[in-house]
């Protein structure tokens, strides 16, 4: 009983992280109907910039919000630079820049900040909670980390679904050209979809570096396992990438703490092949597709 409690925590806080970053992948597809593959990196980038400001001796919820208005501010410029000249082409097209993206922001980070592993510390202790004479599977960083994904989640669902804003970021998604007949200032609606996702992974990034050691790949197992979360619920829907995130943390943690890690890959990619054979469009995308 105690194995299944310490393996469904773990399990629970492992969800939380690919959560944030399925949420990150689901909010640019929302924009601009792109898969970025270069958001491990982007978001790398961010958690660089907070570890040189903690090592600043700056306090570590100011480097939080650093990171966070750094991911937003590289998210807007990657758009309008990168993004917005291939809008309307080829969706392969902004694909590709990207997987390009993705290899610069990583020779980039490696030539600043050298490819060496670094400590990265947690606000909180990253110790097992005990209970007792017991330790329970769960660290209170572990449970900020929930608290910090159900709170960005949270403010996504009130963005897009209670504000004037989060309309016009749905309709210039949904349909650019009818939307700037309507008024819609559609590229300012991209952009922003890519600033807020930028600041979501830079979420990510300092949640999964907690307390760990960084080195500029430190995120790019994420990549794979944060698109599958994504999938799973429907890269159209928020809602879902969170789901989809819990659903493949508790999976993945049950197969390694009964099973053995190794299989944990094989699960991941039987459960997408499972979900996909029977909602080709994920969990939750049908109902988030047809509202506007």
């Amino acid at each position: 009983m105690q194995q299944f409690l310490d393996t469904t925590l773990g399990g629970l806080v492992l969800g939380a992280v690919y959560a944030a970053f399925a949420l990150a992948l689901c909010l640019i597809w929302r924009s601009t109907r792109i898969v970025n593959f270069a958001q491990a990196a982007m978001a790398m980038v961010t958690t660089y910039i907070a570890l040189s400001l903690l090592n600043a001796d700056v306090p570590y919820w100011l480097a939080f919000v650093a990171a966070l208005a750094a991911g937003f501010g590289l998210g807007a410029v990657i758009e309008r630079v990168i993004i917005r000249p291939v809008e309307g082409k080829a969706e392969l097209n902004a694909v590709i820049l990207t997987l390009g993206l993705f290899m610069v922001l990583h020779g980039l980070t490696a030539i600043t900040f050298g490819v060496q592993h670094r400590g990265f510390p947690a606000p909180v202790s990253t110790n097992a909670i005990a209970v007792g004479d017991t330790s329970i599977g769960i660290t209170p960083f572990g449970i900020l980390t929930i608290v910090v994904v159900a709170v960005v989640m949270a403010g996504l669902v009130v963005l897009f679904r209670f504000t004037d804003l989060g309309l016009r970021m749905r309709a210039a998604a949904f349909n650019g050209e009818v939307s700037r007949l309507l008024g819609v200032r559609v590229g300012r609606m991209l952009t922003l979809g890519w600033a807020l996702a930028a600041a979501v992974g830079a979420v990510a990034g300092m949640l999964i570096a907690g307390g760990d050691l960084v080195n500029p790949a430190f995120m790019d197992p994420f990549v794979i396992y944060g698109f599958i979360a994504a999938v799973l619920g429907g890269l159209d829907s928020p809602l879902g990438s969170v789901i989809g995130g819990l659903i493949l943390g508790l999976s993945l943690s049950y197969v390694t703490g009964y099973v053995g890690e190794h299989l944990a890959p094989l699960v991941a990619l039987g459960i997408l092949m499972v979900v996909l054979l029977v909602r080709p469009s994920g969990l939750f995308a049908a109902a988030a597709a047809r509202r506007v």
